[in-house]
């Protein structure tokens, strides 16, 4: 497939518009076009050692759910070793890309697969997301009603204020005398101009309406998940289940005050990677995350709730392999889809 023919399908199966404000998603390394994919190769990490495996198999683009390039690069050289993602990759004309918490956020992507690791339960975003495009510009919408002697001169002053969209005039008749009725879209900045404009003409402003434009959630979608088992787990039991979900002979587990590893588990929030943010205050009887802060794990153990600490990195892994068979069938088998190998967390237990 071509890179932006392939770039624009990984969109539709999952949007950059539903990552994180803070996050670097999407395309990050471009080789020069035209560029062919034939082989998309997918990490978890793209380290050094990762990057000359997919040299070694003629990658040709690698989807990277961290993205490796996140803070701002000042320079491409040699020094140090994400500059050298950058100069391997466009010597080798391997493109890069990132989904990261846009895959967080999907109904198919890794915070569901980590749900699988409980066991039979149901699950819901613990952080809906909103439809990006609707409505498609403005926090909010003004709506006025002018008469002849003043609308055109109100309207000029409207046009002048930057942030406003959606401007409509429609002829209305109310109590018997013809006048305009005006609506526009604004920023949460452009409204305080728009409310000092209207303001200064008192009939204008008690005829003004003020609301707020609220994106529709997106059913199943959003970061982390609130899971409720079908049936009561006690909390060793989860510890086991998670164990070989993720594959792993060790996990980290505090026990919440007033429980033990016999306690039932009915409720579980979990997100993959580092989950503090995510997690704080939701109501469960256990979290489940890659890492956390030492005193977010206080926190949640004084009121009573477990955790489960897995690294971050382990978390998220296993997903490669799923996401592989789900992208192959996405993709119509047009391209060849392999997983690292080499990629692994950087913390091991000595």
């Amino acid at each position: 497939m071509n890179l932006r023919e392939l770039v624009s399908a990984l969109s539709d199966f999952a949007s950059p518009s539903l990552a994180e404000s803070w996050d670097n998603v999407g395309l990050l390394v471009e080789p020069s076009p035209p560029h062919i994919v034939n082989t998309l190769f997918l990490t978890n990490d793209l380290t050094e050692e990762v990057m000359e495996e997919a040299v070694q198999k003629k990658a040709d683009l690698v989807l990277s759910y961290h993205p490796p390039i996140f803070t701002p690069l000042k320079r491409v050289t040699w020094k140090t070793w994400k500059e050298r993602l950058v100069v391997r990759a466009l010597e080798n004309r391997i493109g890069i890309y990132s989904p990261h918490t846009a895959y967080d956020a999907i109904p198919h992507g890794v915070n569901n697969w980590l749900t699988k690791g409980l066991g039979a339960c149901t699950s819901v975003p613990l952080h809906p997301s909103t439809a990006p495009s609707s409505p498609a510009e403005g926090t909010h919408r003004v709506e006025f009603c002018a008469d002849a002697e003043h609308v055109d001169a109100v309207l000029s002053k409207i046009k002048d204020i930057p942030e406003i969209s959606c401007l409509t005039t429609l002829p209305v008749r109310v109590e018997g005398e013809e006048q305009t009725r005006v609506s526009l879209n604004c920023s949460q900045k452009a409204l305080l101009e728009v409310v000092a404009l209207l303001s200064q003409n008192s009939l204008l402003y008690h005829k003004t309406e003020i609301l707020l434009l609220q994106k529709p959630l997106l059913p199943h979608t959003g970061m982390g998940r609130l899971c409720t088992l079908s049936e009561p787990v006690s909390l060793s039991d989860i510890i086991e289940r998670i164990k070989g979900h993720l594959k792993l002979p060790h996990v980290r587990v505090a026990v919440g005050v007033g429980r033990t590893l016999e306690s039932p588990v009915k409720k579980a929030a979990l997100c993959a990677g580092s989950g503090s943010s995510v997690l704080k205050g939701a109501e469960a009887d256990l979290y489940l995350t890659g890492e956390m802060s030492h005193h977010d794990v206080l926190d949640a153990v004084a009121n009573g709730i477990s955790v489960i600490l897995c690294e971050h990195s382990n978390t998220e892994r296993g997903f490669l392999s799923e996401l592989r068979d789900t992208l192959a069938i996405h993709l119509k088998n047009q391209v060849n889809i392999i997983v690292s190998e080499k990629d692994r967390d950087p913390l091991q237990v000595a």
